[in-house]
């Protein structure tokens, strides 16, 4: 099924709650790599070496972009809010979103350079990006109006850690504006992003700001990598000794490994929490009814059906896999698009694993999708797991 195909379905069938989808965007540049049958990266990027690729994808990328088309593909009523420069490369970005109707409030600055990134997705091997930050890292709270706000039902920010105003000074800024946007009666998802561990942001306390912010967010969303780096490093470096290599996540246990730092965000006031565990699958807890009787009743969520649920989700097996660019943020969108629909953890959980593997199947975040009716179906139907 094409995008115009996905795009249609989501047009007949758009939800009437509001959902504003803000943070990072970029433009991603990815080449795509025949299969190498090696595991080693350092056998695959040499010095001096010539790597024949497959041809490029061009795309819009990051948070905005691939959590937010997403659920507009899925048929959520999305506006996008990213910030880009007056030059090309905000030109190629703006132009893409257009041909999904989604660039109308686009945040544009004069005499700024808009980010991009080049995507190194090796068949088998966890994705590698040069990145550069450009106008994402003077996004401000105030470049979300007020009235942008008003009658919203959810709020999802993607990717603060790649953006520097948002990290500098403990996370002031993000922290002021996911108080602004509760004050206006609106539901906060948050998501995050890998950083170098040499950078600023990857010298920032993180766990002093998600102290913070937790308690602000009602949907918390990252992949385990993320937040165990941001939570407790020694524990990072030890399962980076651990892979020697390989995806971290394929070595992971989910009772010793991530059920702990699932209970570090529940002490912190988490209320719904999934953690992305890469191909082996999903992970997901939910406070009690105290807890989730927090998030907004706008969202229409089922405090009965969603409070005191843990899990570990195992990943559906894909069709073929090209690519993991944006896998994480679609499964994101499905996840919150099942949720708003009034549908019960199990089931938004499910989708969102099938949406991740649709997602591989493409060398971009988009045109593996599948619109959820389909993927129910496949899912009732027997879909085999990894």
């Amino acid at each position: 099924m094409s995008h115009c195909d996905i795009t249609m379905d989501a047009r007949e069938k758009k939800s009437s709650k509001k959902v504003i989808v803000a943070g990072h965007i970029c433009l991603d540049i990815t080449p795509a790599f025949p299969d190498p049958g090696k595991k080693d990266i350092s056998d695959i990027l040499m010095p001096g070496k010539l790597i024949e690729t497959k041809g490029v994808r061009v795309s819009a990328g990051g948070a905005v972009a691939n959590t937010g088309l997403a659920m507009k593909l899925f048929g959520a009523d999305v506006m996008l809010m990213g910030k880009v420069g007056s030059d090309e490369l905000g030109d190629m970005i703006c132009s893409i979103l257009k041909k999904y109707d989604a660039d109308d409030h686009m945040i544009h600055a004069t005499d700024e350079t808009s980010s991009y990134s080049v995507v190194l997705a090796i068949p088998g091997i966890d994705r590698i990006f040069l990145h550069c930050p450009g106008t994402n890292n003077t996004f401000t709270a105030s470049d979300i109006p007020e009235d942008v706000l008003k009658d919203a039902s959810l709020f999802h920010f993607g990717y603060p850690p790649l953006m520097k105003r948002m990290y500098e000074n403990n996370g002031d800024e993000l922290i002021s504006l996911l108080k602004r946007v509760r004050e206006n009666g609106c539901a906060v998802s948050l998501d995050m992003a890998a950083v170098d561990p040499n950078s600023d942001a990857g010298r920032t306390d993180w766990k002093s700001i998600l102290q913070e912010v937790i308690p602000l967010t009602d949907f918390f969303v990252p992949s385990i990598e993320e937040l165990c780096f941001m939570l407790d490093k020694e524990r990072f470096d030890d399962w980076q000794q651990r892979a020697r290599g390989i995806d971290i996540t394929e070595i992971l246990d989910v009772n010793k490994d991530i059920a702990p730092l699932a209970d570090i965000c529940m002490d912190m006031g988490c209320r719904v929490l999934m953690l992305k565990c890469g191909a082996p699958g999903l992970y997901y807890r939910t406070a009690g009814a105290e807890g989730l009787n927090k998030v907004p009743k706008i969202t229409g969520l089922d405090v009965s059906a969603w409070a005191d649920k843990e899990g570990f989700e195992r990943s559906y097996k894909p069709d073929i896999i090209l690519s993991g660019t944006g896998a994480g943020d679609t499964c994101i969108a499905a996840f919150l698009t099942a949720m708003l629909e009034g549908n019960d953890p199990d089931k938004c959980i499910k989708l969102a694993a099938a949406t991740g593997a649709c997602c591989v199947s493409a060398y971009d975040a988009l045109s593996g999708l599948k619109p959820l009716d389909e993927l129910r179906e496949r899912i009732r139907s027997g879909w085999g797991k990894n």
